[in-house]
């Protein structure tokens, strides 16, 4: 699905990587360690598009990711570390408003996905209102609303308790199982019984 040759990253004078290569099959989730500041994150940008400093190739199934760069968008799901939530909007009009762009969802289906990652109750309530931990779930709601094939997560766990791990966990296990793919940086050990994890070491 995804294959990344001979990536070569500076930052700032210091090299983050050189010459990393790997793929990213249908069905495979890929999990990216490294120490803070060895580029997890900026790796995980350059694949997005969202950063080009950066010399290598990028190929989205088999072609040329420059070639093919709207259906290779269409495919895929990003979530930084940033969340990406309007903390003066309800949990309901973030999503409304991010659904539209890409995927569109009416509120039945929005109030849905809601529900399934724990925010029943606190749909239209304003997002400043929410703990840390829901507030990132609001974000990681939209991972039931897309239907891409690449999910790009970076950091997903942070601020989730307990029961809002195991939640991710699944979701990341059936995306896989339903023949997705994940590339994730995360501090947390991932337990994916059943399915192959990759992981990859991205040196300082």
């Amino acid at each position: 699905m995804l294959e990344v040759r001979a990536l070569n990253c500076e930052r700032n004078d210091r090299l983050l990587f050189r010459d990393l290569s790997f793929t990213l099959e249908a069905g495979q989730v890929l999990q990216v360690k490294g120490g803070n500041g060895s580029g997890k994150t900026t790796l995980l940008r350059i694949i997005c598009g969202l950063n080009d400093s950066y010399r290598g190739e990028l190929f989205w199934h088999g072609a040329p990711l420059g070639e093919q760069r709207d259906a290779f968008y269409a495919g895929l799901l990003y979530i930084g570390h940033r969340v990406a939530v309007n903390r003066v909007l309800s949990p309901l009009e973030n999503l409304r408003w991010s659904s539209r762009l890409h995927h569109p969802a009416d509120d039945g289906r929005i109030r849905g996905a809601l529900g399934q990652i724990g925010l029943a109750g606190y749909e239209d309530s304003p997002c400043y209102s929410l703990s840390a931990g829901q507030y990132q779930r609001v974000s990681l709601a939209r991972l039931l609303l897309h239907g891409g094939d690449l999910w790009v997560l970076d950091e997903p766990f942070t601020t989730l308790d307990t029961r809002g791990v195991a939640l991710l966990e699944n979701l990341v296990g059936r995306h896989a199982e339903s023949g997705g793919a994940v590339l994730i940086t995360t501090h947390h050990k991932l337990t994916l019984p059943g399915l192959r994890a990759l992981t990859l070491g991205v040196a300082r």
